[in-house]
């Protein structure tokens, strides 16, 4: 098995909790503090991996894929990578703000399929803006995310 697809698991299974975690602790909180301090969380745990990354791999040492070891790499992002990566960060907030707002008021069982239908709109981006080819496969399984969204919401 490919690592991408254990990676690609737990994020799924990770995802999962977080919409029950979410739901059970946005209930009486201003969503915006909910996540607010849910982004607190996420930040100090990113910094604490890529300080122990550093401690790991060693100082200018690489990982396992050759991708320099935690704080190595950082004087040498370009200003593209800060500019996406910066874009990323926003539409991942903008995100997890409208989520918690969901969740507040939604059913978890409603809103998360509504939210990851996003996998059928991220195909079409893929496509749209870097070029990625729509196979058959890949149009007929974000269809059937759709389909399976709709049959749930409605």
């Amino acid at each position: 098995m490919h690592a991408w697809w254990v990676y690609a698991l737990l994020s799924a299974a990770f995802a999962s909790l977080t919409a029950i975690l979410a739901k059970v602790g946005v209930k009486g909180v201003d969503p915006d503090l909910a996540t607010a301090l849910r982004t607190v969380v996420i930040l100090v745990m990113a910094w604490g991996i890529v300080f122990f990354k550093k401690a790991m791999v060693g100082h200018g040492g690489q990982d396992g894929n050759g991708v320099p070891g935690g704080l190595a790499s950082l004087s040498g992002l370009s200003r593209h990578t800060l500019i996406f990566l910066g874009l990323s960060g926003l539409a991942t907030g903008c995100s997890w703000i409208f989520y918690f707002r969901a969740l507040q008021s939604g059913k978890v069982s409603l809103v998360a399929p509504v939210d990851k239908a996003s996998l059928a709109l991220t195909i079409l981006l893929s496509v749209v803006f870097l070029g990625e080819t729509l196979t058959f496969k890949a149009s007929l399984g974000a269809g059937l995310i759709l389909a399976g969204t709709l049959v749930l919401v409605l």
